[in-house]
């Protein structure tokens, strides 16, 4: 008895909760109740907004931020007033501080201004009491939605960023109504509205007002993201990390058959000075000196294979770099007016500029070429330094190796593949494992350790112990490091490239031959360079948790629906937009697309303003039943003037109708008139004019049968 007693009270408690929501969603009377829901609202569309900021900020801005949203709820909850101005201000200035040494005691920059305009707003929200407060709270959180596009442009911060704004415009239809309240699907329909006049608007503003070349303002975290594949320095173990990383780095669009995995090599940072154990770039020209590209240069003394050419589309990430990747070698890459690239004398692309936004960019590469096949000697020693006293076990086999294989002679044209082979053959003959898993001491003598106890690395330890052990022997080498094959997304035929592709090889100069290409990491599993590191078995890897089809599947679409996104609205840019004027059939010049531009915000604002000079007809729903009335008389023979009253109409359909259906129109002409003239008429609610209508669909006229037969008379 009592276990029914306590499942009728939860019914009741849910019932009391259930009409309490309906409630809200009613038109109210009461201004307090409407300004505790719209309160609700606005701490509702805060929070929206404001959430995909907590990916980015410190913990204790998280804390701070949750806190006052908190306080202010409560504070709602309660009916209790806001604290006092001292209290804001002492808030204000305890926050400040904390942003002030958080951020390395400043208040610029993307991180401290944005987290300062999150604590003002928070406070700004905990010191609400006005009508106007509401006002501000809206612009701050729309300033708010803005700054997320500093830290994210996908999709999904769209969707958010839209479902913000279509509260915030709630909550300020709502304030702005006067006395009287609007249903929540009244204030549907005026979004609605509003976002139907604006659609056209904003697509005519972002597809024809005149783009620049460059972003008028670009802002960056100060320092490269750590989770890229590219860096300034490479040290056996240092890509462990990445392995695990399945953010994107670029996408591919080939105009052309996709080259051999094989060939897939994303050229990236070139190094030749080891210091201990870390490789890090030679001097060489600076990217400013460096040979640009153009459509009819290529670097000196480069012969590529002709038929190993391909043309691609390539969408690169923010690296916050100076890298433009491409395969190597290119000898033209265009549409990048704010990054031109620049060949460096080791083949790197350099731009002018940090890559700090998504950059989108064709290019023309060989995946076959030889390089600097005659060169000077004297431009080869760089390539030979090894630090002093270093690695002596892997010196004295390296020695040993050369003298068994050139029987003392220095190495030529045809004898350094030889050694090259033998090293390669070591690798695979001498129980070395490839693992991600490996790391590498932080000692000047790790390479002995790889070479001869642990034996055990990825591609940063084979490529840096080859290239250690070619110098040993005489021969020219460096490590090159980038990124290596790819994905086909089949949704949209994108090569999608992941920062768990990160790789390393080597370069060692042969003469007659140049530079040539050795991945030592082939010599002991072939399947990473077949495959790709994300195909390999293991629960370690970066791709184990799309291990389901259903998972792999949805990855693709999602990435295709992002990749949709960037080309069509991120990277939309001047070269584009004059795309579509000449597709128009204009000619696609800044005058041409002012024009059009001027010309089309003019046809829309023209239009928005005479339907908003337009007065709407707001027809009586009374009247309008009983004009329906007089149709169906009308059809049916029986004529009513306009002028004739209610119960005029009754004693003039009195003579015109049988009993049987006189009997039932007369109670509706009185309910009408009721509605109508009576005491109340101005409260009608909604459900009575649906009853009335309902009645009046359900009545049948059955004319006199005098009157029926009198035509034949």
């Amino acid at each position: 008895m009592s276990g029914a007693a306590a499942l009728a009270a939860s019914g009741a408690e849910r019932t009391v909760r259930w009409r309490r929501l309906r409630a809200w969603v009613q038109p109210q009377v009461s201004l307090g109740v409407r300004e505790q829901r719209d309160q609700a609202v606005l701490l509702f569309a805060v929070a929206v907004a404001t959430l995909p900021h907590f990916l980015h900020l410190q913990l204790w801005s998280q804390v701070t931020l949750a806190t006052l949203w908190i306080w202010r709820a409560s504070l709602a909850q309660t009916l209790k007033p806001a604290p006092s101005r001292v209290v804001i201000v002492a808030l204000l200035a305890l926050l400040t501080t904390l942003v002030w040494v958080m951020h390395n005691n400043t208040l610029w920059g993307r991180d401290a201004s944005v987290d300062f305009l999150l604590m003002l707003m928070g406070l700004k929200i905990l010191e609400m009491r006005a009508r106007r407060d509401v006002f501000i709270i809206v612009i701050l959180s729309l300033f708010v939605l803005e700054t997320q596009f500093l830290f994210d442009q996908s999709p999904s911060t769209a969707v958010v960023m839209l479902l913000a704004v279509a509260l915030l415009f709630f909550v300020l239809l709502s304030v702005s109504l006067p006395e009287g309240d609007v249903s929540l699907r009244g204030k549907l329909r005026y979004l609605a509205r509003i976002f139907a006049m604006a659609t056209p608007l904003t697509l005519a503003m972002f597809f024809l007002f005149p783009r620049l070349p460059a972003p008028m303002w670009s802002f960056s975290s100060g320092a490269p993201d750590q989770s890229t594949g590219l860096s300034d320095t490479m040290r056996p173990g240092a890509l462990h990390s990445l392995l695990r990383n399945d953010a994107v780095a670029l996408r591919a669009k080939f105009a052309g058959l996709l080259p051999p995995e094989r060939e897939l090599y994303w050229r990236g940072p070139v190094f030749g000075l080891l210091d201990g154990d870390t490789w890090r770039p030679t001097e060489g020209p600076p990217p400013s000196e460096a040979e640009p590209l153009d459509a009819s240069g290529t670097p000196r003394d480069i012969v590529p294979d002709r038929r190993s050419g391909v043309s691609y589309e390539v969408t690169l990430e923010p690296t916050h770099r100076r890298e433009l990747l491409a395969l190597e070698y290119t000898d033209l890459i265009q549409d990048t007016p704010t990054y031109p690239g620049r060949l460096t004398d080791t083949l790197e692309l350099r731009s002018a500029a940090p890559v700090n936004d998504m950059l989108r960019y064709t290019a023309h590469s060989y995946t076959r070429f030889s390089y600097d096949a005659h060169a000077d000697p004297a431009t080869l020693e760089r390539w030979l330094q090894l630090p002093p006293q270093s690695n002596l076990r892997a010196r004295r086999w390296a020695a040993q190796t050369k003298a068994a294989v050139l029987g003392g002679a220095e190495p030529s044209a045809g004898s350094a593949q030889r050694l090259v082979d033998a090293v390669l053959l070591h690798f695979r003959r001498d129980a070395f494992r490839y693992d991600i898993e490996a790391g590498n001491p932080a000692d000047e003598n790790g390479i002995d350790q790889f070479l001869f106890d642990t034996k055990v690395g990825y591609c940063e330890h084979y490529s840096s112990a080859f290239t250690f052990l070619m110098r040993a022997m005489g021969v020219p080498a460096r490590v090159v490091t980038g990124y290596q094959g790819g994905e086909i997304n089949p949704v949209d035929g994108y090569l999608t490239v992941r920062q768990s592709d990160a790789h390393a090889w080597a370069e060692v100069w042969q003469a007659g031959r140049g530079w040539v290409r050795v991945d030592p990491t082939a010599a002991v599993d072939p399947t990473r360079v077949e495959r790709t590191v994300r195909d390999l078995p293991g629960d370690r890897l970066a791709m184990a948790q799309f291990a389901q089809p259903w998972l792999h599947r949805w990855r693709l679409d999602r990435e295709a629906l992002e990749n949709m996104w960037n080309q069509w609205f991120l990277n939309y840019s001047s070269e584009r937009q004059r795309a579509l004027l000449d597709w128009i059939g204009l000619r696609p010049t800044t005058q041409n697309i002012a024009l059009v531009a001027i010309g089309t915000l003019g046809l829309l604002l023209a239009a928005l303003t005479l339907g908003s000079l337009r007065r709407p007809r707001r027809r009586d729903p009374l009247a309008e039943i009983v004009f329906r009335l007089r149709q169906r008389l009308a059809r049916g023979g029986v004529s009513v003037s306009p002028s004739m009253g209610l119960q005029d109409m009754a004693r003039h359909l009195a003579a015109q109708l049988t009993p049987g259906s006189l009997a039932g129109l007369r109670p509706l002409l009185q309910d009408l008139e009721r509605a109508r003239y009576g005491r109340g008429a101005a409260a009608v609610r909604k459900s009575e004019i649906q009853a009335l209508r309902g009645r009046l669909r359900r009545w049948r006229m059955v004319r006199a049968a005098t009157d029926r037969t009198r035509p034949a008379a």
